[in-house]
């Protein structure tokens, strides 16, 4: 009985060192198929690698059309926004009075009625008047829409930054130099002169 147990024990023993034996060379062999695979892989990796030279010039040449293709195709973009920008530009540069020509439209209209009216009106006065409402008005247009400011009166204090002075004349009761004489007024477009008044400068006397 007891000789039978331990040829059992034997065999158990024997049959689980086979398995182990079995594992191990199944591992090993799974290994060696792996590095078997790996080493193939590589090689086709290398084979892929290697390309011929007019291959390499293929693809050089495809490379190089590619990178053509876009230069051109940037270049005509370029082109394309440069002269809409031109474009953009002029037709500002055209059109920049657009709006002041039309406020003026108003008073040349008026002008021209003025003119029809004159033709026939007895009253020289009445023509003045009209006139002088004209100006009235596009002066008040200009100053209030535009910014446009007329200066130069008598007596004003001469400014070489402003006025230009035509001549000048001794003024035993002048103090400073101040204008004895308008000929003509001068503009200024808010803050900046547009043009200078002409004048004639009293200075005092030596």
């Amino acid at each position: 009985m007891a000789e039978e147990k331990k040829n059992t024990e034997n065999q158990v023993e024997n049959e689980t060192k086979e398995n182990q034996t079995e594992t191990v060379e199944n591992e090993k062999a799974e290994e060696n198929q792996e590095t078997e695979n790996a080493a193939e892989q590589s090689e086709e990796v290398e084979e892929k690698k290697e390309e011929t030279p007019e291959e390499k010039i293929a693809a050089l040449e495809k490379e190089n059309a590619e990178l053509k293709d876009q230069l051109l195709r940037r270049a005509a973009d370029f082109d394309n926004y440069r002269k809409r920008m031109i474009k953009e530009k002029q037709e500002t540069y055209d059109y920049a009075n657009a709006a002041l020509l039309s406020d003026l439209l108003d008073s040349l209209d008026n002008f021209d009625r003025t003119i029809d009216a004159a033709k026939d009106a007895k009253d020289v006065k009445s023509i003045a008047d009209g006139i002088k409402m004209i100006n009235n008005s596009l002066v008040k247009m200009l100053e209030d829409k535009y910014g446009l400011v007329g200066y130069g009166k008598e007596d004003d204090e001469f400014n070489p930054d402003e006025h230009e002075a035509i001549g000048r004349m001794e003024d035993e009761k002048a103090k400073k130099e101040t204008l004895a004489q308008v000929y003509l007024k001068g503009y200024k477009l808010k803050d900046k002169v547009i043009r200078h008044a002409k004048v004639m400068v009293k200075v005092p006397k030596a």
